[in-house]
């Protein structure tokens, strides 16, 4: 945090705030919000809450220059502002901290150099995370306590913060308090660590002569850190790896480590009052792998242990963990991306999910909660689909299936429509009536890592619709569930509307679930409902908003004038009359993103097909040999794509979305030339092939392609 020596009439950030506010491209936006919210006094509201506050956490650098963390701590009222530059605290630090030496040492407030000693300052009060800074310099300490000239004052978000409730002990009813000095972490110390959700970061830089433009002037700053336990990584007995979450964009803590790379880490034992005090050095990890698998890591940072100290029976406070922010609950740990990364590894396997609950959403559609049996589930984006296979009849049928689940969710969550009794015997009827039937809590199914790419972007900037019709609201409550846990962790968003089509409110599937999430996001999610049937006992405006298919009226009633991104999915028929809708309302067919499970689902307009894909020239004949097998037929152009050739001469290769999108069906291609008639989204490596849409290409001189596969 930067201290200032007048008042803002320059930037309230410094030199290193500066850099990775550039860096990270949000400096001119933190320059304007920041001139106006940092401030060189106190307003009110702050005075008022320092005063109720049983404790605050100070920052400071000592004679050496290596930061350090504290915690001062008295009855409420122990800090008071006489003024709005002025903050008295009447407390001492704990025996042991490195603090009460840096006080003691420095006559009047200065150091050797006649500096005024400078404390960084961070009020929280746990119940009701609510948190302010402070940067400050000493004007005076004595035996009433400290007294502090406030030099930048400014509030901070709750994020991460997890509440807790505080009891205070009688110190004379405790153990006296020891001291144990430190050059590496100790068992005790990689325990504490490791089951942490919270610990707050000291920093430090002091004045740069060159710096003029800032009118920065030495200053020291505590921050605080919080996740779920086991956010913090112990590499060794020297080294912390620890992800940085999405915050404030300030960058008080980075910018100083910029300056300086060194850092003040006080860890606190809630439930015994042991404190964990370190210094050390850091480094910034800006691109790292680790953090593709490590949920809410926007970088790392290590942290290497120089000295510290042990402060047994230090506090005669004990905090009682109510729960965890929301934010921390959207993060994840160092146990979970190790396990991530090993289900990245293995996301063409399938793998066994264990059916934790089956509950009924409508009259016609469950959902079936799984919980990954064994091994972690891989993340997903909103719109996925799981590849599942069940064996039926003695035989393993493979289906999609989009996940309604958020990605943040601890389970995965699929939403089948059971099919109707015309429709019963088809393939896709018979694997989902098998599903209601049959499927309980505490069996199990085989499952492949999500894909697909019907995927909700939250970055373009623009509102979103979702259109749904039937159990095309699968993908929909997936995507407006993450939408609203994007708003809790960035804390914005733009505008979501959904709008529902079902032919009657039993068969409509996660109506209170959508009601929740609107009421949750304060009116930045919206959620509408059309119904072909109705009945006298729903209420127009609360339990439905229109009566029959979705129109042009309905669109232009609900939706202000703006540029939007359509999303659609249900029914083939659905798909195209509302797709055909939107373009005769004026809706590009760029912003129109339909989710298709067969390559005839949705005939797009012609300006989409210019840019259409244009397969390559396949062979009019050719020799396929199946070298597991030891099987070498002859193919034609009349044969059909590789999938339905091995069908036709015995073999029975998997295969799910037979379009190309979930991988079901990808084979090893030991040699040869293959060309693809439709566009596939699944990924595929040279060495392989997508049997479902692949022929022979027409290779001159070659016209023999071998694959992988067994009878």
């Amino acid at each position: 945090m930067t201290t200032k020596t007048s008042s803002f009439n320059a930037s309230p950030f410094h030199r290193g705030e500066q850099e990775i506010q550039s860096r990270l491209g949000v400096r001119e936006k933190m320059e304007r919000f920041g001139s106006r919210v940092i401030r060189d006094f106190m307003p009110e509201q702050h005075q008022e809450f320092y005063s109720q506050l049983p404790f605050i956490f100070a920052g400071h650098a000592d004679k050496d220059g290596w930061p350090w963390a504290s915690i001062l701590f008295n009855k409420p009222g122990f800090m008071q502002s006489p003024t709005p530059k002025r903050l008295d605290i009447n407390a001492a630090p704990v025996m042991g901290d490195p603090l009460a030496e840096t006080l003691e040492k420095r006559s009047l407030a200065k150091d050797e150099h006649g500096t005024d000693t400078r404390l960084g300052l961070l009020g929280i009060e746990l119940t009701s995370r609510r948190r302010n800074r402070l940067a400050a310099h000493v004007i005076n300490h004595s035996d009433e306590g400290i007294h502090l000239e406030v030099d930048q004052a400014f509030g901070n978000c709750p994020q991460y913060i997890q509440t807790r409730e505080l009891d205070m002990l009688d110190p004379k009813t405790l153990p006296q308090p020891s001291v144990k000095n430190i050059q590496a972490f100790d068992d005790e110390a990689k325990a504490l660590i490791a089951n942490s959700d919270t610990f707050f970061v000291a920093s430090y830089i002091k004045s740069d002569d060159t710096n003029d433009n800032t009118q920065a002037s030495e200053g020291a700053d505590v921050s605080h850190r919080g996740g779920q336990p086991g956010f913090v990584r112990v590499d060794n007995e020297y080294t912390l790896t620890i992800p940085d979450y999405l915050g404030n964009n300030h960058f008080n803590t980075f910018g100083n480590f910029v300056e300086n790379s060194k850092a003040g880490l006080l860890f606190i034992d809630f439930e015994s009052g042991h404190i964990l005090t370190l210094t050390g050095t850091v480094e910034i990890i800006w691109d790292s792998p680790e953090t593709e698998h490590f949920e809410g890591a926007e970088r790392l940072w290590k942290f290497h242990i120089d000295h510290g100290r042990w402060i047994h029976n230090g506090l005669p406070l004990r905090w009682k963990l109510d729960e965890y922010s929301p934010n921390s609950l959207l993060t994840g740990t160092w146990d979970e991306a190790k396990k991530m990364a090993q289900a990245e590894a293995r996301k063409d396997e399938w793998l066994p999910y264990e059916i934790t609950d089956v509950v009924e959403e409508s009259s016609v559609i469950k959902s079936l909660y799984l919980k990954a049996d064994r091994h972690q589930a891989p993340k997903f984006l909103p719109g996925q689909f799981l590849t599942i296979k069940v064996n039926i009849d003695g035989k393993d049928l493979i289906r999609n299936y989009s996940l309604s689940s958020a990605p943040a969710d601890s389970l995965y969550r699929i939403s089948v429509k059971r099919e109707q009794s015309q429709d019963s015997q088809r393939p896709d009827g018979v694997f989902s009536n098998y599903i209601h039937e049959h499927f309980k809590a505490g069996d199990t199914l085989n499952a492949k890592a999500p894909r697909g790419d019907f995927t909700f972007d939250t970055s373009s900037g623009r509102p979103a619709v979702l259109l749904a019709g039937g159990v095309g609201i699968t993908p929909m409550i997936s995507m407006a569930r993450h939408a609203l846990n994007e708003l809790i962790r960035t804390r914005s968003g733009e505008p979501l509307t959904f709008i529902g089509a079902a032919k009657d409110h039993h068969q409509r599937a996660f109506f209170d679930e959508f009601n929740a999430l609107a009421e949750a996001s304060s009116g930045q999610i919206r959620a509408f409902w059309s119904l072909s049937d109705t009945d006298p006992s729903l209420k127009p405006g609360r339990d439905f908003h229109n009566k029959g298919r979705i129109s042009a009226e309905l669109l232009q009633a609900i939706l202000p004038i703006d540029d939007y991104d359509f999303y659609l999915c249900g029914p083939t028929g659905f798909m195209q009359s509302t797709y055909n809708l939107l373009r005769k309302l004026g809706v590009s067919d760029a912003r129109i993103q339909a989710e298709e499970f067969g390559p005839a689902s949705l005939k797009r307009d012609e300006d989409h097909a210019t840019e259409a894909f244009k397969p390559q020239p396949a062979a009019t004949e050719a020799i396929i040999k199946f070298t597991e097998s030891k099987v070498e037929q002859a193919w034609s152009e009349g044969d059909g794509n590789l999938l339905d050739f091995a069908e036709s001469h015995g073999f029975t290769p998997e295969f799910g979305c037979r379009s190309g999108q979930c991988g079901a069906c990808k084979t090893t291609l030991v040699s040869g030339n293959v060309t693809y008639q439709s566009e596939h989204s699944s990924s595929v490596n040279e060495n392989e092939v997508l049997l479902c849409c692949a022929v022979p290409a027409a290779v001159e001189g070659e016209d023999v392609v071998k694959l992988s596969l067994k009878l």
